[in-house]
């Protein structure tokens, strides 16, 4: 008993912990072990004082003298008579405390002492870990490739845990062999009772766009452009919504790049992704319309989550894509249905004649 102490900043140091986190963690070691030989019907507490000298104690309920319990268990209530023949200051309620030993008790006591040691700090070290990670979720982390089982799912080693990159994570076409220093998001972590902590990566989340964008962009990485939404369809095609919160700054341009070298740093990281980028508008109407780049949009007309989005025939097929790609994404990126009315060369004359009329009628006036 006298190295528990020694063992607390032994533990505390070498595995990174709190030393107050470990200290609560041998008290409840200690009184587990006490239940274990002493019985499981007391209550117990530990002490460690300034002297770093650890004390057992086992507390006893003090009841009226006419308690019932006193004739089942004396050990457990002492009467506030015979209370307060030991401290004539107590009350009933009050909890008297006699030291116990658990050093001569043998090596049973030991061992059980070591297991629940045991036991408890790992607990505490899984519970650091979870803390950590769960922090950390939409962050990216490096590791390397140690295993890929028979369904294709990807394990990778990240400082002191195994994490998992599944097959439906990992975009199209991708394929990893052990030794590979894979990049990633971490997308869920989550506790099992059986197999400890487990990381979930993916490279296939917005996230893990967003957290490529913030890398490679400074001013995304400082706040001086903010990352307000983002759509992807992995390895395909991406659309990326931003916000400057400096006048002077121009988010299109900042996130691109001279010659689009940070967009395209991005890009090859992600399989060759095609990734828009286009200023977010708080109003609904000209967000879509930047949205369905690179089609030009004639107008757009707003009803509840619907937006109706007029173009002219040759735009219909830019404003679809390729397998209805860029109105998919257009709808992701900016949470509206989106319809397409189709307006031919004639309606647009008339339109535009109808306006210029107006025009000229407020300028007579």
């Amino acid at each position: 008993m006298e190295r528990i102490s020694d063992i607390i900043e032994s533990i505390a140091n070498e595995k990174g912990l709190d030393i107050n986190e470990v200290k609560e963690r041998v008290k409840r070691a200690i009184i587990n072990t006490a239940k274990h030989v002493y019985g499981q019907n007391y209550e117990y507490d530990v002490v460690i004082d300034s002297s770093k000298n650890v004390k057992l104690y086992q507390k006893i309920l003090i009841v009226a003298n006419n308690d019932e319990r006193l004739s089942e268990d004396n050990e457990h209530f002492i009467s506030i008579k015979e209370a307060k023949k030991i401290d004539n200051q107590v009350e009933l309620g009050d909890e008297l405390t006699y030291e116990l030993s658990l050093d001569n008790l043998g090596r049973t006591a030991a061992q059980t002492l070591h297991k629940e040691l045991e036991y408890h700090i790992q607990r505490l070290v899984e519970e650091q870990i979870f803390h950590k990670y769960t922090d950390m979720q939409g962050q990216i982390v490096f590791g390397s490739v140690v295993r890929v089982d028979e369904n294709e799912n990807t394990f990778i080693e990240i400082d002191e845990l195994r994490a998992i990159l599944p097959r439906k994570n990992r975009i199209k076409g991708e394929k990893f062999v052990v030794g590979d220093v894979v990049k990633a998001v971490i997308r869920k972590v989550f506790a099992d009772k059986n197999l400890g902590i487990k990381v979930e990566l993916s490279r296939t989340s917005p996230k893990f766009l967003e957290a490529l964008l913030k890398s490679e962009v400074p001013e995304i990485k400082d706040g001086a452009i903010i990352v307000q939404n983002s759509a992807r369809i992995p390895g395909e095609r991406a659309k990326v919504s931003l916000i400057s919160t400096t006048p002077n700054i121009d988010p299109i341009g900042a996130t691109v790049g001279t010659k689009g070298v940070r967009i395209n740093a991005v890009s090859k990281e992600l399989k060759d992704e095609n990734i828009d980028v286009v200023e977010y508008s708080s109003e609904p109407a000209i967000f879509i319309s930047r949205a369905m780049s690179p089609a030009i949009i004639s107008s757009v007309a707003i009803d509840g989550q619907k937006a109706i989005v007029s173009l002219m025939s040759e735009q219909k097929s830019k404003a679809i894509g390729k397998n209805g790609i860029n109105i998919r994404l257009a709808s992701m990126l900016t949470g509206y249905e989106i319809e397409l009315n189709e307006i031919n060369k004639a309606q647009s004359e008339s339109k535009n004649e109808g306006l210029a009329g107006l025009k000229a009628l407020f300028g007579e006036l």
